[in-house]
């Protein structure tokens, strides 16, 4: 991947010099061009700065993922913000309490918390204003009404919502061991 990361900042660089602007410089002119899609930006950007489409949808595309990067330290800071902030004790404690379970990564996202070994396990994040939910990724296991089957092909098969800590309990901790388990 080091090859990777090398030509992107070989094209990046390319593009600064093809448009005699930063990096800044450009994150500014789209922000101000009126346009908020990316094949509008990446139009925008062929339009009136001379770029290629390939030069133009890697811009658009750095940028956009740098707008969107927490700005917080903490990235639970801006998954847990405004009216989400109540539920962060939730999530808290439900790492606290798998803490055990031995060692995995946690990746958070932009809305939620990924939770992996050799893959993933569980995401943690707030889907409301009033709940945080709880995916697993686990082999085959009868849902009920706690334990929500959703539909094949999504990250997760299972998920448990939460509306208060104490719902973090032997049940949801054995589901959740199961999927830890099953992840490698």
């Amino acid at each position: 991947m080091p090859d990777l990361d090398k030509a992107l900042q070989t094209q990046l660089t390319n593009i600064q010099k093809k448009t005699g602007k930063t990096l800044a410089e450009l994150s500014a002119l789209l922000a101000a061009s009126g346009v908020s899609k990316h094949g509008e930006l990446r139009d925008y950007c062929k339009a009136n700065l001379g770029l290629g489409h390939g030069d133009a949808n890697t811009l658009v595309t750095v940028l956009r993922q740098a707008a969107e990067e927490p700005k917080s330290n903490d990235s639970l800071d801006s998954i847990y913000t405004g009216p989400k902030a109540a539920l962060r004790p939730i999530h808290e404690k439900f790492m606290a309490a798998i803490a055990s379970f031995g060692p995995f990564e946690i990746a958070p996202k932009k809305a939620n918390v990924s939770l992996r070994r050799k893959k993933q396990f569980a995401l943690i994040g707030p889907t409301t204003n009033t709940r945080v939910e709880v995916g697993l990724n686990m082999p085959a296991l009868e849902a009920g009404p706690r334990l929500e089957a959703l539909p094949p092909g999504g990250m997760c098969p299972y998920r448990v919502k939460l509306t208060s800590a104490d719902q973090i309990d032997e049940e949801l901790l054995q589901w959740t061991r199961r999927a830890y388990d099953s992840a490698g």
